[in-house]
């Protein structure tokens, strides 16, 4: 393959792999919107919309493999298109927990604890997502760190609005005779369940900076 054309690839390869961030992106989004809106439709649309991030991923991971098959790249090509494929691993992972998303607000029914902020927590994600694919886009390791930071930020938001939960189940004692105990549990095993999933996201986006930073400057420094 003549080096215009292998470069071509290349430049390929990052608008795909930005591509399919922003789908995963408004996939996430889509989820969060069908929880707080407790809409079924807009839920189903993210779950069925599963299938497309596959294929993405899989096209993208053939790309990978045939780059890396076909042109014995050199060290700095080669830690981009691993980095890549790590990325696009993470991208599907994240539109893995968007779909849980999509199947919760399927169940959810009522908001039994106003005090935990489900948005404020996706948003952060969001947030996380977009800047750690323009550390990959522009090639920004000062953005990788960022991220890194945020994360953290985002696990004490969200060991905050678990002991919201069990402080509430706690001081308000809602287990009366009238308390539909069984629904009240579905509700509070959704919204930790929600919590973790979030979690998860802000984890995948790190990866997604580790490795951009991997790439960058050969620095392993965020990968563990």
């Amino acid at each position: 393959m003549p080096r215009v054309e292998y470069q071509k690839r290349l430049e390929n390869l990052r608008e795909d792999v930005l591509y399919m961030s922003e789908v995963v992106g408004e996939r996430l989004r889509m989820g969060l919107d069908a929880l707080e809106q407790k809409d079924a439709q807009l839920a189903e649309e993210v779950i069925e919309g599963d299938g497309e991030i596959n294929r993405m991923y899989l096209d993208l991971e053939q790309d990978c493999v045939d780059l890396v098959a076909l042109q014995q790249p050199v060290a700095g090509d080669l830690r981009f298109i691993a980095a890549s494929f790590k990325i696009i691993t993470d991208l599907e992972r994240i539109a893995d927990l968007a779909t849980n998303l999509g199947q919760y607000a399927q169940n959810a029914e009522q908001d039994v604890f106003p005090d935990v902020d489900i948005q404020r927590l996706g948003e952060v994600t969001l947030e996380m997502l977009d800047k750690a694919m323009e550390a990959y886009s522009n090639e920004e390791p000062d953005l990788c760190y960022e991220v890194a930071a945020r994360d953290d930020d985002l696990d004490e938001m969200c060991e905050a609005a678990s002991e919201v939960v069990v402080r509430d189940l706690l001081e308000n004692d809602p287990l009366d005779e009238n308390t539909d105990t069984e629904a009240l549990m579905g509700e509070v095993s959704r919204l930790f369940l929600t919590v973790r999933d979030i979690e998860r996201v802000g984890d995948h986006t790190v990866n997604i900076a580790a490795r951009t930073l991997y790439m960058l400057e050969n620095n392993d420094e965020l990968l563990y």
